[in-house]
């Protein structure tokens, strides 16, 4: 590892000065923190988050697994296990009236529609998602809320302790992190006794620990893409394959419109196991003949997922014989694309309401903060990124009628896994950044304190060594439209594309400087130079404002007139960003 830290030292000259300052230092390898004894309130919650952090994976040994995969089904079969020991049998889960979502992008906004629109009818929701945001009890929700740090400390301990004790020859460990979350939320709806849970899939859907639920009340598939492509293959159709793999025999599942390819596939998986499969008509069908519907998430993409929400709420509510499951608009049935069209009906006054009142951070959010607009969406797949895109330009061209002055715009990126960084990237420029920042998703250097957001699963040399990758991808894409007579550092670090700073340019030049940075807080501070009300750094590093493109772009931020920040590319990275600039969130 001595070679990748002499290369990133004179690339990650604001990480490595950041990094210097911070009186507690990060190793190369992150290991597992200590776990400290139960001292003040609230501990006893960290100390079940620190616990649950040793099921991750760690690194090195997640890279062993990718490269010895053993069988996808055997693994499946061991959840089945996990359960028992648990004290659970998967009859047991049939009890729990689930709606059991997949997609690649869209379903926990689907998810999110659903379920608030089912509360709206008065009945007790549970809501199992991932990944968390800021704190990881977000993953498991009651009536729409996080349980309680109590609830989570009280249910993980009786699930850990009760795992431990049972535990024999035919599973070598614990569960791992995921598996351990899924298990638990499933016993907290069941003590809970919630009318019924939303449950959005990890990942893929045949082979992910959530598919040990055979009894579904409905099942939904949203916008397939490109995404986890060691996982599940390098084609959509492949992907669809796996997503399929939650229908089930008997119960009705929807899909949105998708491209011929995978459809076909999806039709014939619901077909090979009789599975009822509907398309579901756009919005604009249940609109039809009455006022439009008003969103609770921005952004054009989310009438797709709105339009699935509403099919699914509707047949789960029809399924349990529930009064007012809204009026159809016609009998006759139709084929389209090779699959019967769900219901057109008229949406009810819940329906309405649960659309209006739905949240879902991260997702298409907006914060306003005196001169500094956050605009907040952890796309990552090349998609969902084309979709954030269009949402931003659009907030942008409504936010320039009512500015007038100099007007700076930031892109805050990263993103992790097999994804293809350079098209991402590819697919941002349209935004015209005048300064594209890059850091880990790390809110803080040394996140000891913080262990709802440590990740074991990467190391920091690797996640370092990725932001250099992301700038080198942007000086590339910079370098194409750049006129030739740009200003050049001098002197270029031997080492290849290395200096921080690519090109000074003035705003709207269609071209960004790019900085790179050790951690989210350092780069949320010289974004926001503290002109954000609620987001005020207790101190800054030494040496932040040394580098000639961070002295000169905070000049240019401190007096701009207004300030748009585009952070996206990773929904880690956008929980790290909700912590810091939405403080409660973490309490």
């Amino acid at each position: 590892m001595s070679r990748v830290r002499a290369r990133l030292h004179p690339a990650l000259f604001l990480a490595a000065v950041s990094a210097r300052w911070t009186t507690t230092g990060v190793g190369t390898e992150r290991g597992l923190s200590a776990r400290p004894a139960p001292q003040e309130p609230g501990m006893e919650y960290q100390d079940a988050v620190r616990t649950l952090n040793t099921l991750q994976t760690n690194a090195s040994y997640l890279d062993q697994v990718k490269r010895q995969r053993g069988d996808p089904q055997t693994q499946l079969e061991a959840m089945v296990l996990y359960l028992a020991q648990s004290g659970l049998q998967v009859e047991d889960l049939d009890k729990l009236n689930i709606i059991h979502v997949t997609g690649t992008k869209g379903k926990g906004s689907t998810c999110a529609f659903t379920e608030q629109i089912l509360r709206s009818y008065g009945l007790k929701t549970g809501f199992f998602s991932s990944p968390h945001l800021v704190q990881v009890r977000e993953r498991i929700r009651i009536n729409g809320q996080p349980i309680s740090p109590e609830l989570f400390t009280k249910h993980f301990w009786h699930l850990y302790h009760r795992l431990e004790k049972t535990k024999d020859g035919s599973c070598v460990s614990m569960p791992a992190y995921f598996r351990f979350l899924t298990l638990m939320a499933f016993h907290v709806f069941l003590q809970e006794k919630v009318d019924l849970a939303v449950v959005e899939v990890g990942i893929g859907g045949a082979y992910d620990c959530t598919n040990i639920i055979r009894k579904p009340v409905v099942c939904g598939v949203s916008s397939l893409g490109i995404d986890h492509t060691s996982l599940l293959g390098d084609t959509v159709e492949k992907i669809a394959w796996q997503k399929g793999g939650i229908f089930k025999c008997g119960v009705p599942a929807y899909t949105v419109l998708q491209p011929d390819g995978p459809l076909a596939v999806l039709r014939d998986r619901a077909q090979q196991i009789s599975c009822p499969l509907y398309l579901c008509p756009p919005l604009e069908a249940l609109e039809e003949g009455g006022p439009p519907l008003t969103l609770g998430l921005e952004g054009e993409h989310q009438r797709s997922n709105a339009a699935l929400a509403l099919q699914l709420a509707r047949c789960w509510l029809q399924r349990q014989n529930h009064p007012g499951i809204g009026e159809l608009k016609t009998s006759r049935s139709s084929l389209l694309r090779q699959l019967p069209l769900a219901p057109v009906f008229q949406p009810t006054s819940h329906m309405r309401h649960g659309l209006r009142d739905t949240e879902w951070l991260g997702r298409t959010q907006v914060l306003r903060r005196g001169p500094l607009t956050w605009y907040l969406d952890g796309a990552h797949t090349a998609s969902s990124v084309q979709a954030c895109v269009r949402w931003f330009r659009q907030a942008l061209q409504r936010r320039q009628r009512l500015n007038s002055g100099q007007e700076v715009r930031v892109l805050l990126f990263n993103a992790t896994g097999d994804r293809d960084r350079a098209a991402l990237l590819k697919l941002l420029q349209p935004c015209q950044f005048d300064y594209a920042v890059f850091c880990p998703n790390l809110t803080e250097v040394s996140p000891t304190d913080n262990a709802d957001q440590q990740n074991f699963t990467v190391t920091l040399d690797q996640m370092l060594l990725r932001c250099l990758e992301h700038q080198q991808h942007w000086g590339n894409l910079t370098e194409k439209q750049a006129s030739p007579d740009l200003w050049r550092p001098p002197n270029p670090e031997p080492s290849g594309p290395t200096s921080l700073l690519l090109a000074p340019h003035p705003p709207h030049s269609h071209s960004a400087s790019s900085l790179i940075f050790s951690c989210i807080s350092h780069a949320l501070q010289w974004i926001s130079q503290g002109r954000d009300p609620v987001f005020q750094p207790p101190c800054s590093p030494r040496g932040l404002l040394t580098h000639p493109v961070a002295g000169s772009g905070a000049s240019v931020l401190r007096e701009a007139a207004a300030i748009h920040v585009l952070v996206t590319g990773s929904l880690h990275l956008v929980g790290g960003v909700l912590k810091l600039l939405e403080p409660s969130l973490s309490q």
